[in-house]
């Protein structure tokens, strides 16, 4: 496990960063329902909340390949949303990580104060809100929850649409991220801990775009827009993921990506 040498930096550069939104590996969910059609597609969440998983990691840490590893067989499991936030703080130790941002840094930082991490480290694995040190010994077979609001997602070209809808069980507040994960990603590190190594990547954050809270009242559904961006490596599979988060707490309550 290695820890940062130093404070989170505040976001510099690559400014889409900060307004795009994120990507997850996961699959609809195994009662979802999903249809892909030539000019739109939707996903509907299932009454469980899903696994979210989160990696922080960097192409610089020597201790991070058995994590990505591990997170990429998680790629095919419905029941799991994986996100796997590329930090920089190990860029200065001679290998620069090409998915690397200070936005994602930052979020690991400001995300201490709801998972239970007493620093910053990688790699980290957070599981629905929680800082999981044992995470080579977590099962994604691992009960879930039922899920206080319910997730529509449609797609048509590059817009998304997203429909909210909080069960009487949902918090007060209600609050989410957008995000945009890539998968299949190789990289043949010629400097820093892994010189020499190749290492293979899933699950990649490259958008990630945070929604204000809005009070949850009623019952009442809440329609959240996305513009997903243009650009991204061709070739490599992308996934569109909304995350719906406590407003209060900022703990997971259900995800659902969609695969179009």
């Amino acid at each position: 496990m290695n820890r940062t040498g130093s404070a989170p930096r505040r976001a510099a550069g690559r400014p889409w960063l900060l307004a795009c939104a994120f990507g997850t590996a996961a699959l609809a969910c195994s009662s979802a329902a999903l249809a892909v059609g030539a000019a739109a597609c939707t996903a509907t969440s299932g009454p469980t909340a899903v696994h979210v998983v989160e990696l922080y990691t960097s192409e610089g840490c020597s201790s991070c390949p058995p994590a990505d590893r591990w997170l990429s067989r998680l790629q095919d499991r419905p029941d799991v949303v994986g996100l796997a936030f590329h930090v920089d703080y190990w860029d200065r130790l001679g290998w620069k990580d090409r998915f690397a941002s200070p936005v994602f840094t930052r979020r690991q930082a400001e995300q201490q104060a709801i998972n239970g991490a007493r620093f910053s480290y990688t790699p980290q694995v957070v599981v629905d809100g929680q800082d999981r040190k044992d995470w080579p010994r977590w099962s994604a077979a691992a009960a879930r929850m039922p899920a206080p609001v319910g997730i529509v997602l449609r797609r048509r070209g590059q817009q998304v649409v997203a429909e909210v809808t909080p069960t009487a069980e949902a918090p007060r507040r209600l609050a989410a991220y957008w995000a945009v994960t890539e998968f299949g990603h190789r990289t043949v590190v010629k400097a820093g801990e892994n010189d020499g190594a190749t290492l293979e990547h899933d699950f990649i954050v490259r958008v990630y775009q945070p929604v204000a809270a809005w009070t949850a009242a009623g019952g009442a559904s809440r329609q959240l827009d996305f513009a997903v961006p243009m650009h991204g490596d061709a070739g490599h599979a992308r996934r569109v993921t909304l995350v719906v988060v406590d407003g209060i707490s900022g703990r997971p309550l259900q995800a659902l990506a969609l695969r179009c």
